[in-house]
């Protein structure tokens, strides 16, 4: 009995030697989980060097960059298409785009990088540092904090661009000028993305710091990061050698068109920062690394976990068909946050004139994606390929998330064409404005926005606001006229809505541009903002 039982020991304990043996050579054998994933991502990033210039093409294009940040290394940085139309210089890692409204979040964690410094506190009321601050409501004014003008909780919504957009303001005229702005909401109650309210977050962070806001970016996160081809304006990009230029895609135009690099100082903490994808990947690995670089901690990981937290409810969402994993969108501060595949996704695009962005960053799978693009107008594709690399990246089904987004914009195109010409063909017809069109010339002038000048021109009424704004009023009826490009044909549908005003004695005075303001009309004063 025992001998049997040894025996029969024994061969058992043969066979696991052999099942162990055969496990090892087949370990040797077969390709790790490791390996495998790197030939898949070798195989996602291949596919992307077919796809991305096919999308740039099915866009009408210019240009496009792309970086990938996986595990704290660069593993894809491609340049597509050329920095300028008509020109043959390529678009490459290097090449200097503006990232827009990416800007904010370098805003935000310079806030953070202050507030770890004990120079201020995020919960500071913006009056601390920026006593002559206003806002319409004087309780909002005591109450309002540098957390609540990066959170975009003013209640002031997307509105007052055209105080900062191609005006000669400065920076502290634009804050001063923000009181005269009316609320669309209450206090905390809702979502309004407002760029002004970042230009006066980056002026207090300038007080606190005592210097500009350009000099804390630059010391604090462009030189330790070694950001080194990035900067805060436009009037250090002279002279560079790799630079895109900006260019505008009109609806139904199938070529891009190059137009001036527009300065925008005035607004910089909201959108200024021109980089490329490998300062991007410098700027995410150090975000992904919680904080650190080179080996030092620039700010704390609780600060940015703060930072990077709910703050405002950006979206309610209700149901995505595209992503049905994403159940909710957030935002921190300068930065939005939702869910994706079961994934934290910190995510934020960009757009100046001629330039669209579009950053995202997964904490918990180390990855960061960057698409620069220099065409904006009819434009989605930096969110196509970003959306395409993110999805891929997390497992995803695996879409054309150009072709989907082309198919969305003509729809909405169309739809909006449909809507204009709609209101253009329930006008009165053939009812003629009440005055003579000499007499709606003049300057018309808003306490917030400061003056607009009405011209006749070869029998076109012209409306300049104070140089962005240039263009030609064509009559609908009555004394309401359609604001559109020179360009535009007199009988096009399109075009904001500019409504001249009487006062009792039958004079014009007044002037509502759509999605402006109202204008009250001055007389025997010279044009030009106050």
């Amino acid at each position: 009995m025992t001998h049997r039982f040894h025996s029969r020991a024994s061969a058992i304990g043969a066979r696991l030697a052999a099942l162990a043996l055969i496990g090892a050579l087949a370990s040797l054998l077969a390709p790790s989980a490791a390996t495998a994933q790197r030939t898949d991502r070798r195989a996602t990033l291949a596919e992307l060097d077919r796809y991305i210039p096919k999308a740039l093409a099915e866009w009408n294009g210019a240009g496009v960059a792309v970086g990938i940040v996986e595990n704290d290394s660069l593993v894809y940085a491609r340049g597509f298409g050329v920095r300028e139309v008509g020109k043959a210089d390529p678009v490459d890692a290097a090449t200097v785009f503006a990232i827009g409204s990416n800007t904010k979040f370098f805003t935000a964690v310079a806030a953070a990088m202050l507030a770890d410094d004990g120079v201020l506190s995020l919960d500071d009321r913006i009056t601390r540092f920026l006593p002559q601050f206003q806002l319409y409501d004087p309780w909002v004014t005591r109450e309002f904090t540098l957390r609540d003008a990066m959170s975009h909780r003013s209640g002031l919504g997307r509105r007052g661009d055209a105080l900062w957009h191609g005006t000669p303001l400065s920076r502290d005229e634009i804050v001063r000028r923000v009181r005269y702005l009316v609320p669309s909401s209450s206090f905390r109650s809702e979502y309004g993305y407002q760029n002004i309210m970042f230009l006066t977050a980056g002026q207090t962070i300038a007080a606190a710091a005592g210097k500009s806001w350009d000099d804390v970016i630059r010391d604090r996160i462009f030189q330790p990061l070694g950001m080194v081809a990035s900067n805060t304006s436009v009037k250090q990009l002279a002279g560079r050698p790799n630079v895109a230029s900006p260019h505008n895609l009109a609806p139904g135009e199938t070529r891009p068109v190059q137009i001036p690099w527009m300065d925008i100082d005035n607004i910089a903490p909201a959108g200024s920062i021109n980089s490329n994808v490998q300062d991007m990947a410098r700027w995410m690995r150090f975000i992904l690394g919680g904080g650190t670089a080179g080996g030092r901690q620039l700010v704390k990981q609780s600060t940015l976990a703060d930072i990077t937290g709910p703050h405002s409810i950006a979206t309610r969402v209700v149901a995505d068909t595209l992503n049905p994993t994403r159940h909710f969108s957030l935002y921190g501060l300068g930065i939005g946050i939702s869910d994706l595949h079961g994934v934290k996704v910190l995510q934020h695009t960009g757009g100046i004139d001629g330039m669209l962005s579009f950053v995202a960053m997964v904490p918990e799978r180390n990855l960061g994606i960057v698409v620069l693009t220099n065409v904006a107008g009819h434009n989605a594709l930096y969110t196509a390929v970003g959306s395409r690399i993110l999805n891929d990246f997390l497992g995803g089904p695996t879409r054309d998330w150009s072709a989907i987004a082309l198919q969305q914009t003509r729809r909405a195109e169309e739809e909006a064409a449909k809507r204009a010409q709609a209101r253009y063909a329930a006008r009165v017809v053939d009812a003629k404005p009440s005055r003579a069109l000499g007499e709606y010339a003049g300057i018309y002038r808003h306490e917030m926005y400061g003056d607009a000048t009405i011209t006749l021109e070869d029998g076109t009424l012209r409306l300049r606001y104070p140089a962005a704004v240039d263009v030609r009023l064509r009559h609908l009826h009555y004394d309401t006229f359609l604001g559109g490009a020179p360009s535009t044909p007199p009988d096009s549908p399109d075009g904001a809505v500019v409504r001249f005003a009487l006062d009792a004695r039958g004079r014009v005075a007044s002037v509502d541009v759509e999605g402006i303001a109202e204008f009250a009309r001055v007389r025997d004063t010279e044009a030009g903002a106050r």
